[in-house]
């Protein structure tokens, strides 16, 4: 992943150092769990814990795997080196995948943590602009046309509860793909005891894997993987509304510009919602991640590593790359400046369309068909929208002899009450947050 969207916990987890150091956790324990069989000398077990504070020396590793071929052979070799004979019970009865599978598992469950953070960060600030914004009149739109009338805190409290889904969607990925496998070639435990992967999967804060066949199985990386684009989703969801409410047309909402922040190298006047545009290519890129994950769960018998490459690329930039998108997100939600006098007259700006449906309601329930109802309403609301709202619905329905003999003049008017649409926002928030 590149340093540009990059923030610096979930990086730290992916360098070498780090995933050395898990390894290093995994071989230690599982060492320390021989030790307690009778399998390996205790005191065998204890030098080794005694390089635990030490660094690993990347290089040194590199260096080693570039003659070996084999990235655990080298890192074992290393720690030879550091430890001396003792280091001989080491990677008793464990093979390669024991290795990198459990580490991944870790890795993974810790990059959750800090993405369920990020959630939480993420639906504080929507919920404190929502409820801010709980009863700001502001147009609903279908197909991108006018409907009818919303709040601003209504179209954030549905944000809310999407990343609110997502919230439990991760920590249930979490959950799935957080399994520790040190279970031998072929995931049979003929050369290691499975008491030995109880104790690292409670070491390391996993969960053991059932059956293992030398691999964890892939469906739950694809599955992890999965939920992280859908939760990409739901954050290009809320960028692409923003990056609506702010065109010149709109403005209704825009992302916060700074002082000394130029939009255009050529156009002074320029205010873009960048930050909105850049989280749409990051979520594109969290989503392109999803199909290799699937395309991993097939592997071939027992075990081969065509899902290896792969996830050195997925692991870290998926991870990566979320953390910092929903960061920005928050960032964004944080600062938006919202215009509700915009809202207001966007609102307002097609003649009292929007209230259209009430009218045919009212017809109905006055013992109109439905079918005249709605040809008589729609008559008017085309004559509104072809005169761009410079007429009024309101009075060329009063000045409809059909819609006045069925409707008095008042009644008319009563269904032009924009209160109306908002006496629901309070049901709704309690459903969305709770009672306040």
């Amino acid at each position: 992943m590149i340093p540009r969207y990059s923030r610096p916990e979930m990086s730290a987890l992916w360098q070498p150092q780090a995933r050395f150091r898990i390894w290093f956790e995994i071989e230690a324990h599982a060492t320390d769990a021989l030790a307690d069989l009778g399998v390996v000398p205790r005191e065998a077990a204890d030098k080794i814990w005694a390089m635990n504070d030490a660094d690993f020396d990347v290089e040194r590793i590199d260096e080693i795997e570039a003659e070996t071929k084999h990235d655990v052979i080298a890192f074992l070799t290393h720690v030879s080196e550091r430890t001396g004979p003792e280091a001989r019970f080491l990677h008793q009865g464990m093979t390669s995948s024991d290795v990198l599978d459990t580490c991944l598992a870790v890795q993974l469950a810790r990059a959750s943590d800090i993405l369920l953070a990020d959630l939480d960060r993420l639906l504080e600030v929507i919920e404190r602009r929502a409820r801010e914004h709980k009863l700001t009149p502001t147009i609903g739109r279908s197909h991108g046309i006018h409907a009818e009338p919303v709040t601003f805190g209504l179209k954030l409290a549905q944000a809310y509860a999407e990343f609110d889904r997502c919230r439990t969607r991760l920590s249930n990925a979490r959950a799935e793909v957080a399994t520790c496998a040190i279970s031998g070639a072929v995931g049979t435990f003929a050369n290691i005891d499975p008491a030995v992967e109880a104790h690292v999967a409670d070491k390391m804060g996993l969960t053991i894997e059932p059956v293992s066949t030398q691999v964890i199985p892939r469906d739950r990386h694809a599955m992890y993987f999965a939920t992280l684009g859908v939760i990409a989703g739901s954050i290009e969801r809320l960028a692409t509304e923003i990056r609506h409410l702010q065109r010149t047309e709109v403005l209704e909402a825009e992302e916060y510009f700074s002082p000394g922040q130029k939009g255009s190298s050529a156009m002074p006047h320029k205010r873009n919602p960048v930050l909105t545009e850049n989280l749409t290519g990051l979520a594109r890129m969290v989503r392109g991640y999803v199909t290799p994950a699937l395309e991993n769960v097939a592997l071939w018998h027992e075990r081969d590593i065509s899902h290896s490459s792969v996830e050195r690329y997925i692991g870290p930039d998926a991870t990566i790359t979320l953390d910092f998108a929903l960061a920005r997100l928050a960032g964004v939600i944080d600062k938006l400046v919202v215009y509700p006098a915009r809202m207001e007259k966007n609102l307002n700006k097609m003649g009292g369309l929007v209230h259209s449906q009430r009218v045919l309601l009212a017809l109905t329930q006055a013992g109109v068909s439905r079918e005249d109802s709605y040809r008589w309403v729609q008559r008017n609301a085309m004559k509104v929208w072809e005169s761009d709202g410079e007429l009024s619905l309101l009075e060329l329905l009063k000045a409809d002899v059909d819609v006045a003999a069925a409707l008095p003049a008042e009644e008319i008017e009563a269904r032009f009450d924009l209160g109306y649409h908002y006496k629901h926002v309070d049901t709704i928030f309690a459903r969305v947050f709770g009672e306040a």
